[in-house]
């Protein structure tokens, strides 16, 4: 678990964004017959000012009426939650790029290094990791695993209009979305390499799923690409990748993998699929650090229902940029967990108070958390996350509906 640096070098983007408040950018390459994905390195010096920018830009995204409109009554907003919610959608600034082909072979740099936005760590903090850092909770950390949410039920029934999720526990959803089913990161299996078996069981036992319409991976992590898993899928399901990741599922003989850089997107059956940023990293292998890409992704249906499944991230500049971006987001899955101890995982992995702040920077109206309760990965005791979470979105003054706090294997529908 480790972490990521400045944003984005640009490589033909489609899209411009202001430089005062863009400095670094990452648009989707032009595509047609024969295109070729390409990364250009900015100099260190523009990074490090670039990045200090982008530290001091995270403001909540806005609805702000364009300059011939006449100006609404100034009201006193009142404190907490009706001071940061989100109004009404604005447009996608800037526009979003056309969607790419679908099952598109390309070519991508042999590394994403430049991607991180913090460093990973060198042999000073890991010479400190072997030294005092916990990876699991003690003894008194794990007493509340009989306690945890757990209350699997039969899939809710849903049309083309509904927007639903089921969790199944991490970072695995049943998304109902246009009239599509899609899974999220999905791991089925007891156990993932280098951890203990899972703490809660699976949420929704595989046979009892639906037809899967599509799958939707972050990175390549152990807890996030799950080999066993996928292999119960036809091979001829849509997956939608990060960039460098499409190889891994041909090799596994997938038929239609769609790879996509950040700001790009992708269709299926009237569903946008956009992969979106992340403060994170990839590694599967001793050899292939960074050899693909990692994000979050935003999907949307065609009356603007839209749902950010965010992966695995830390906190920071990201967030408010994909809220200005994908503006009107409906439900933001948030990851809550694997976040103890704080100076080895802050950079990639959110703690609750955090997911919360990141919510609202996204500007979605409501959050489901999940990446806690099913794996132990980190040192905090397993119900922590729960219990914080709530604390959080409470202090923020939101409305407790809107905090959708799942057990492992339950439903929420959006009325």
């Amino acid at each position: 678990m480790t972490q990521q640096t400045h944003e984005p070098e640009t490589h033909d983007p489609e899209t411009t964004e202001p430089p005062t408040t863009e400095a670094e950018r990452y648009g989707p390459a032009p595509h047609g017959p024969g295109s070729v994905a390409t990364t250009t390195t900015a100099t260190a010096a523009t990074a490090v000012t670039t990045a200090t920018a982008v530290t001091t830009a995270t403001a909540v995204t806005t609805n702000v009426p364009t300059a011939t409109a006449a100006p609404a009554p100034v009201t006193k907003p009142a404190p907490g939650r009706d001071a940061r919610r989100p109004g009404p959608a604005a447009p996608p600034f800037p526009p979003l790029a056309e969607p790419r082909p679908l099952g598109e072979h390309r070519v991508w740099p042999r590394t994403f290094h430049d991607r991180l936005t913090a460093p990973l760590p060198g042999l000073k903090a890991l010479a400190r990791f072997a030294r005092e850092g916990a990876v699991r909770p003690g003894p008194e950390g794990l007493t509340d695993i009989s306690r945890l949410p757990c209350a699997p039920a039969p899939l809710p029934r849903v049309d083309t209009r509904t927007l639903a999720v089921t969790w199944a526990g991490h970072a695995s959803w049943i998304v109902r979305i246009g009239g599509l089913t899609v899974l999220t990161d999905p791991v089925w299996s007891r156990r993932i390499l280098g951890t203990p078996a899972r703490i809660t069981p699976v949420g929704v036992p595989w046979e009892s799923l639906p037809r899967i319409d599509a799958v939707v991976i972050s990175h390549n992590h152990y807890d996030h690409l799950d080999a066993p898993t996928l292999r119960q899928l036809p091979r001829a399901t849509p997956v939608f990748v990060p960039a460098g990741l499409a190889r891994w599922f041909r090799r596994r003989r997938f038929t239609c993998v769609t790879e996509l850089d950040w700001w790009e997107g992708a269709e299926l059956a009237g569903v946008r699929f956009d992969f979106v940023p992340a403060h994170h990293w990839s590694k599967r292998t001793l050899r292939d650090t960074c050899h693909s890409l990692w994000g979050g992704w935003i999907l949307t249906d065609t009356a603007g229902q839209r749902l950010y499944f965010a992966g695995d991230t830390g906190y920071g500049h990201w967030f408010s940029r994909i809220g200005r971006r994908y503006p009107g987001i409906d439900l933001a899955l948030m990851p809550i967990g694997a976040y103890d101890p704080r100076w080895w995982l802050r950079d990639v992995h959110c703690d609750p108070e955090e997911a919360v702040r990141a919510t609202l920077d996204v500007g979605a109206r409501r959050m489901a958390p999940m990446h806690w309760g099913t794996f132990v990965l980190s040192a905090e005791p397993v119900l922590e996350p729960l219990t914080r979470v709530r604390a959080a979105w409470e202090k923020e003054g939101l409305e407790r509906a809107d905090l959708w706090d799942l057990p492992v294997g339950a439903s929420k529908v959006l009325e």
